[in-house]
């Protein structure tokens, strides 16, 4: 049977959102072996997810004004080429410091795809339509954090460089399917002249609408509720709960597992349940959720290598709340500013990665250290989420077209 041009739109749309975890996920099996080859420590390899997490989160406030002002393709076209010469730069890095270096230039580049398709899903689609095809990549960008460090485990069988070989490989063929597939949003109609001080100008009314402010601040607290987990992964797995480089798919397969069935709840109450009441409903989910995790790492807190399943199911059950809210989130953000969805999509993306950036650089190192550190900074970030949600939780209505 034939697939649809809306299926192939979604699947291509999916496959570009997913290069950002594809990028972070698929070497986290290498940390200790990439260590030991470039005589250095494991905080050392750590911070090459900073150095790429970094330049990806200050980017995303460009990558969006610069696909309102010259297209959408051609901002996916230039990422993806420098992207994939980066990953060729990381995969025959000499040193730790050339590691860094082209992991930056990654991070430079690897947000276009990702921005933008958030910002095509608008383009494309409105109401409930939106919130489906946005639930539906979700879905499928959902899957990327669950292959890849199983498919990072595999290429460490070859050698560390072929997972750097496979992500340039992966851009080179979401660049080739983007230009081929998916038509152009932005026409020269609708574009914005591309100016510093315009994007400054239109990020400062955006800071000064409180609404979207917070919903931003919920999707990057959410998300890094579940990511200081993915970033603490080879000292969680391996040093906490006893698992090896090969078992990383026991945390993933069950979290993204998670994810999955959230995506799911979001795109089939699409219509039927209002945006507000699904909201509601994940952020107590999450907030329980969180909670007991918290409750568990105390009653095992000695011995929780024994009951390692225990250890993961709570970060999975919280995936489904943070899944379901995740697309009511971004389109009632992204609705904000309808004339410049691009720039919105950005705010989006940068708070996203801002929040990850500092959870990579100065919270996970600070909390890997203990599982019971790691639960009570889930649920701190929750809280925090549910908080603020709550402050503005009149202003919420149903998107519109």
């Amino acid at each position: 049977m034939l697939i649809s041009r809306s299926s192939v739109l979604v699947l291509v749309l999916a496959t570009l959102a997913a290069l950002a975890p594809f990028a972070i996920d698929t070497y986290l099996p290498a940390f200790h072996i990439m260590a030991a080859e470039f005589g250095t420590d494991g905080l050392a390899i750590q911070q090459s997810l900073t150095f790429y997490l970094l330049p990806y989160a200050l980017m995303t406030l460009f990558h969006g004004a610069i696909s309102d002002a010259i297209g959408r393709i051609k901002t996916i076209k230039w990422g993806l080429a420098v992207f994939v010469i980066a990953s060729i730069g990381c995969a025959f890095a000499p040193n730790i410091q050339t590691l860094w270096l082209f992991r930056a230039l990654q991070g430079v580049s690897g947000g276009a795809g990702n921005t933008v398709a958030r910002a095509m899903v608008r383009d494309l689609f409105s109401g409930a339509q939106a919130q489906k095809v946005m639930a539906t990549v979700q879905l499928l960008f959902g899957i990327a954090p669950a292959v890849a460090p199983i498919l990072g485990g595999i290429l460490l069988g070859i050698h560390w460089q072929a997972i750097f070989v496979f992500l340039a490989l992966y851009a080179a063929i979401a660049l080739w399917a983007a230009t081929r597939y998916l038509p152009e949003t932005m026409t020269a109609d609708k574009r914005v002249p591309l100016s510093f001080t315009g994007i400054k100008d239109t990020y400062m009314i955006m800071l000064k609408n409180r609404m979207f402010v917070v919903l931003i601040t919920c999707l990057g607290l959410n998300f890094s509720a579940f990511f200081i987990y993915v970033l603490a992964s080879p000292v969680f797995l391996v040093e906490h709960l006893h698992l090896s480089s090969q078992q990383f798919g026991f945390l993933f397969i069950p979290t993204v597992t998670g994810m999955m069935l959230g995506s799911w709840i979001s795109r089939h109450s699409a219509g039927k349940i209002s945006p507000a009441n699904l909201l509601r409903w994940s952020f107590m989910w999450m907030v329980l959720i969180a909670s007991g995790n918290v409750a568990v790492q105390l009653w095992a807190m000695h011995a929780i290598h024994h009951v390692w399943w225990l250890a993961i199911l709570p970060i999975a059950l919280f995936n489904i709340g943070m899944a379901a809210a995740m697309p009511v989130l971004s389109i009632a953000a992204l609705d904000c500013f309808p004339k410049v969805r691009g720039t919105a999509a950005s705010a989006q993306a940068f708070m996203q990665m801002l929040c990850s950036t500092i959870s990579s650089a100065l919270i996970v190192p600070l909390m890997w250290d203990s599982p019971l550190k790691l639960a009570a900074t889930m649920l701190c970030m929750t809280l925090l989420s549910a908080i603020s949600l709550l402050i503005v939780r009149r202003q919420l209505a149903p998107s519109g077209n």
